[in-house]
């Protein structure tokens, strides 16, 4: 599985608070797996990136040489890469990805490949989209102070 750190201060303070009070942050951090998830597979659906732009379509060398036997949907071949998407939480991190390798090519984009970003709106610099950031603070923030 290909292991991408997200650097972001803001999770790092809520997880050091939630470390600090609980211990065990398995359940939040489940939690974040399985939403990360969904909002993966929606993207699929949307064809669209972390930030909401449009993935680019198919150049038309690709188009020309796509298999017949393939469902002809972007990035969605034979259904392998989306079947990959998993996540696994432990009691301080929860990985989100694909155990398709093929992944990574799409996640940054290669010189022959446009990207089309599914988990990061910056890869390189392994950062989430404003939604999915936004999302993820709020559930550790409601995990930490469950009556807010």
């Amino acid at each position: 599985m290909l292991t991408i750190t997200v650097n972001n201060l803001a999770f790092r303070s809520y997880l050091d608070e939630l470390d600090g009070k609980l211990g065990d942050l398995t359940p939040v951090m489940e939690g974040i797996g399985m939403a990360l998830e969904s909002r993966v597979s929606e993207r699929f659906e949307t064809r669209s990136d972390p930030n909401g732009s449009g993935w680019s379509p198919w150049k038309e060398s690709t188009r020309r040489t796509y298999p017949e036997d393939g469902n002809r949907r972007l990035l969605d071949r034979y259904g392998d890469m989306l079947a990959s998407l998993n996540h696994q939480a432990d009691a301080r991190s929860v990985t989100v990805g694909f155990g398709s390798p093929i992944a990574a090519f799409h996640e940054w984009g290669t010189d022959h490949m446009d990207r089309r970003g599914m988990l990061f709106a910056n890869p390189d610099a392994g950062t989430l989209g404003a939604d999915d950031e936004t999302m993820v603070v709020e559930m550790l923030s409601d995990f930490l102070d469950p009556g807010t």
